[in-house]
Order: C-alpha cells, then sequence, then structure tokens
C-alpha cells in the first residue's frame, strides 16, 4: 500500500513516542465486546486536558482528505485500507495486534496433499448488511473480475499465485474457466494455486480479495449511493451524493456473522483538508484517534503520540522503461554518485535495503557507498564518456520541502559529478501517485507499506507485468528469480527472495532513504483494542470504549451531588459503611 502523508513531520519523531503493546493477549480471548455490564461504570469525573466521550458506543477518527476509491479491486491507498476493516471481510482478516490471518468468511478450510488446492467453507450465517447471504460465488467473480485486464487493478499481481491467473490478465487466456477459481455450491471456494504457497492466507487478509456483491460488480462509480458490503460497518444512508463530503458516516451491520463481538454503533470518519484541523479535532475531544497529518505543535495533550517501527519503506526510484535508463549501467552509475549520508540525514531508521529486516530473512549489504570513478566508468562502458549524449534526466517529486531537498541533493550530484542533465518537476500531492502512472519522467518517489508481513509484497510489484511497476523494470535475471521462489518455502525462499532485492539495489532500480515509522495520536486510555502493529493497519471491528470498574470497597462518584453528600454529610456514602 501507498502512504499518503508529508515525511518531513516524522522525521527524527521516534524519540516522542514508544511502541505500544497490549499487557497481555491470551490465545483466544475476546478483543471486543458490547457495552458495559451491570456494574460497570464510564470513569471517574476528574479534571482533563481533553473533554470525555459521553457517547461511548459512538467513535469519531480522522484521515486525511484524498480521492476516496471505495470499489477494493482499484485501491491501493494505505487509509482506505483502513477504511476497508470495516466495509468488507475476506475469508481471513488481520489479528490486530500481530497482523496473522484470522478466520473471517471462511469459518474451516482443507489443504491438499501438495498444497497447492484449497478448499474453504464460507460460513452459513455469513450475510451482507442488506441481508443477502454471502456466496462463494461473490468471491469468484470479484476476482475473475480484478484480473481483467481493463480494470487494470492495482494488485491483481498479488493473484499470481492462483492458476492462470498470471494468463488471464495479460491476455494470454481470455476464458476465465482457466483461471483456478471454482464455486462448488453457494458455500463451498476451491482455489488451485500454480506453486504451492505458505503465505496464502496471509495473502488473503489484503482487501482485494474481498467478496462484491452481484449488484456492485459491473458498476463503474461506486460513489452515487453507499455499496452493499459484508463487513462489521456500512455506509449509513446519510452519506448521500454530495452530502458531507469531508465525512463518512459508517453504521454497524446487525447481519454481520460475529455482530455481538462488534462493540460500536456509529463511527464517523472525517476526512480533515490539513494537519491544523486534525489537531483542532483531537484537542476538541471530538476525534480519538488521527490517522494522517496532524500539527503535533498544535496539539494540548501529547499523551495521544504513538510512533512505532512499521514494515514500510521511504525510497527513490529511477524508471527503465525507456532508454538509456534501461540499461543497468546507467542507473548503477546514478546510485554510485549519490551522497548518502546527507540523503538520510536526520532519519530515526535509515534505509540501505528496501526491505525492513524481519526475523529468518538474510541481511543484505545495502547501498551506502560513493564511488564517483566507478560512475564514470560505467557511463563510459555504457557509450556515455562523462555524461555525454545523456538525454535530460527528469526528478519528478510531490511538494513537500523534505522531497525538495533530498531531490536537490540528486540533481547536484548527477550535474556535477557525472554530467547528466537534471530538471525537478513538483506535483501537487494529491495529484502526485497518478502522476507516476505517465511517462515523462526518470526519478520519482514513494512509501510502501508491506500488505502482509512477508518480503514477497514489496517484491512483487517490480515484475514486468505487475500493474505497480512504475518503474517499468524489465529484467530476465529478476523474473528467474521471483519464479524461482514461488516454489520454494522457507529459509531456501527467502535467500532467493533476497537474491531478488539484491539485483535491484545493485543495478540502481532502488534507491532506499528510510524505513518508515508509524505516526498515529491515539487516546488508549479510552479506546481498547487499537495496537501499534508493523501494517499499521487497526480494524474498527476490534474497536471499544474502554470499561472502567471500580476497586472492591469502592465506589465511583458519578455525579456533583454526590460528590457534595460525599464531602458535606461528613460520613462516607452507603456503599462504603
Amino acid at each position: 500500500m501507498i502512504r499518503w502523508y508529508c515525511f518531513s513531520f516524522v522525521v527524527g519523531l521516534f524519540i516522542l513516542g514508544a511502541c505500544q503493546t497490549p499487557s497481555e493477549i491470551p490465545p483466544g480471548t475476546v478483543l471486543s465486546g458490547p457495552e458495559a455490564r451491570d456494574g460497570e461504570v464510564p470513569g471517574p469525573d476528574i479534571a482533563e486536558t481533553r473533554p470525555r466521550q459521553t457517547l461511548r458506543d459512538q467513535l469519531t477518527v480522522a484521515f486525511s482528505r484524498g480521492d476516496l476509491e471505495l470499489d477494493p479491486r482499484r485501491s491501493f491507498i494505505a487509509s482506505e485500507a483502513q477504511l476497508y476493516t470495516a466495509l468488507y471481510e475476506g475469508l481471513f482478516s488481520y489479528h490486530p495486534y500481530t497482523m496473522e490471518p484470522v478466520p473471517g468468511a471462511a469459518e474451516r478450510w482443507e489443504v491438499s496433499e501438495d498444497k497447492k488446492t484449497w478448499t474453504f467453507k464460507i460460513r452459513d450465517n455469513a450475510r451482507y448488511w442488506n441481508g443477502d447471504s454471502l456466496r462463494a460465488e461473490d468471491f469468484r467473480s470479484a476476482w475473475i473480475s480484478l484480473l481483467n485486464p481493463a480494470l487494470e487493478s492495482p494488485y491483481s499481481s498479488l493473484f499470481d499465485v492462483i492458476q492462470g491467473a498470471r494468463e488471464y490478465r495479460t491476455g494470454q487466456i481470455s476464458d476465465p474457466a482457466g483461471i483456478g477459481i471454482e464455486a462448488e455450491g453457494d458455500k463451498t471456494l476451491i482455489v488451485r494455486l500454480a506453486v504451492p504457497a505458505s503465505f496464502f492466507p496471509s495473502m488473503l487478509c489484503h482487501h482485494s480479495f474481498s467478496p462484491v456483491h452481484p449488484s456492485m460488480l459491473n458498476k463503474e462509480d461506486w460513489s452515487d449511493s453507499p455499496p452493499v458490503s459484508n463487513g462489521p460497518f456500512y455506509i449509513s444512508a446519510e452519506n448521500a451524493a454530495g452530502r458531507e463530503p469531508d465525512r463518512l458516516i459508517l453504521e454497524k451491520n446487525t447481519w454481520y456473522w460475529d455482530s455481538r463481538q462488534v462493540s460500536l454503533n456509529r463511527i464517523t470518519v472525517r476526512y480533515v483538508e490539513g494537519a491544523d484541523e486534525a489537531s483542532s479535532l483531537w484537542n476538541s475531544g471530538e476525534a480519538l484517534w488521527i490517522g494522517g497529518d496532524v500539527n503535533l505543535d498544535a496539539l494540548t495533550d501529547r499523551s495521544g503520540i504513538v510512533v512505532n517501527p512499521m514494515f514500510a519503506t521511504h525510497y527513490y526510484f529511477i524508471r527503465s522503461a525507456e532508454k538509456p535508463w534501461s540499461d543497468y549501467r546507467v542507473r548503477r552509475a546514478l546510485i554510485l554518485a549519490l551522497p548518502w549520508e546527507n540523503l538520510r540525514e536526520g532519519y530515526f531508521l535509515p534505509a540501505k535495503t528496501l526491505i525492513y529486516p524481519i526475523m529468518g530473512y538474510p541481511e543484505l549489504e545495502g547501498l551506502e557507498s560513493t564511488d564517483i570513478e566507478e560512475a564514470l566508468r560505467l557511463l563510459e562502458e555504457a557509450g556515455f564518456p562523462h555524461g555525454a549524449g545523456l538525454p535530460e534526466l527528469v526528478i519528478r517529486l510531490p511538494s513537500s520541502a523534505e522531497a525538495a531537498r533530498i531531490g536537490e541533493l540528486m540533481a547536484l550530484a548527477w550535474h556535477e559529478k557525472l554530467g547528466v542533465p537534471v530538471r525537478v518537476e513538483v506535483i501537487p500531492f494529491r495529484q502526485y501517485f497518478q502522476s507516476l502512472k505517465t511517462p515523462g519522467y526518470g526519478v520519482g518517489s514513494s512509501t510502501w507499506i508491506g500488505d502482509f508481513a512477508d518480503p514477497y509484497t514489496f517484491l512483487q510489484m517490480w515484475r514486468r507485468d505487475s500493474n505497480l511497476n512504475d518503474a517499468g523494470l524489465d529484467d530476465t535475471d529478476y523474473e528467474a528469480l521471483m519464479e524461482k521462489s514461488l516454489s520454494q518455502e522457507g529459509t531456501e525462499r527467502f535467500v532467493t527472495l533476497a537474491e531478488a532485492e539484491k539485483l535491484l539495489l545493485d543495478r540502481g532500480t532502488v534507491i532506499p532513504i528510510s524505513y518508515s515509522p508509524a505516526l498515529n495520536i491515539v487516546d488508549n486510555s479510552e479506546l481498547n483494542g487499537w495496537y501499534s502493529n508493523a501494517l499499521d493497519i487497526h480494524p474498527f471491528k476490534y474497536l471499544s470504549f474502554r470499561v472502567f470498574r471500580p476497586l472492591p470497597g469502592v465506589a465511583l462518584l458519578k455525579s456533583k451531588l454526590d460528590q457534595q453528600r460525599f464531602t458535606g454529610a461528613g460520613k462516607l456514602p452507603e456503599k462504603l459503611m
């Protein structure tokens, strides 16, 4: 997923917060529940820096404003992925703390002996918010429509592990019957993989594997009316077209199969225009969670700042779709001329590699050395001595101070050291990521968050036929390594994927800058079920208001009258006598 936010305000921010972990989450623990039971009352009436919430079943959150895509087949933005945890549910969903797959619409499943055939049983009580039963065919038809080349779904290459999926989405076959997805009756979905994939359940948590209601399948514009969805919440009818574009109101889906474990009845998502507006919503007590750009200096209460490492990397890339940048000797010359220490200055987690270190993955020698002599040698070998004959290299950047700083360092190094003509092009932030899909530039930037905790989620997007391959990379050696990894498991697979990553680095495709932190402002004194995690996804299903229970022998004073009686009568309330 691509993260939309300004990077300058999170540089060095780890000193302000720490990773939040639950004290204990035993196996099988119910992570959310209904409203307070008898004897449980809201917290004490004491002076606080922010007003307390009085409606304990309604939550307001704030995200940065942008064009909102409600079709899960077309989305690739992190804030939309967060919203989809409320609206849609696939066969599996994310555990709110570990991000491991937990059963969603799938009640049970079986795997064949060769690990290629997965048979899923859909829950009998799984329904859409309008009461329609969720069918296996809703998954099959949604997945096949996503693979249609005309849809240009950004995540279609994730489905390549499924038999016939790559051939269908690239036009090699035209009959969807050749895809290994079959609905057997209303409640049985059979998926045949091209190769064994032990990470398949983790992949199925991703929103692109969501079912689509038959009425929405061929609908082009999903914004004119609330989509029919199967998640724990649905978009309220109050969100009529053109009404309150700065907010989205979600209501609890009473038809949801696990609705008894969903505490909230209503969620208001506020889409704010800027950092100051987000800070104001926090200071007023209206929003308990800010998940986008925010003015930290304007916060009256900073206790809610939560910063944690994330399975994400901020990087630049060199496009190889056109000559001479398609010659990896030219690209390698460019990266050898870069002042790496200056580029990564001020970042708490400077990145020398593309993939954030995870357990079991080989440690790579990343990019950190400058060698002008070798860079000039490579250019001469490629036919461009001292940069002579090279066309103008356009660095396309979003409009932010930090991007401008890095862009200037790159431009100076390439022009002064190698003789490359360079021009910097700035695109408004909202249009930037879409602009990366159009040619006319040589260097772009992005921040990618892993869609599941596996290196494959970073590496699959550089494949020649991936819709996420903005760099236009077409490297036969890279393709061979990625193909090889699909038939491997465990350590052997990680070693092959590390070789593929090393190729991206050594051949000048990726310029890693930093491992990106997650920054959220969240009131964990009020909100339960929100945990820091590596993907920065916080499923709405598990969120609830904390319940404060009085200690044995202690009464909570719920009103000013109680306080007057306690202090003025000269005796303890009856409950303590």
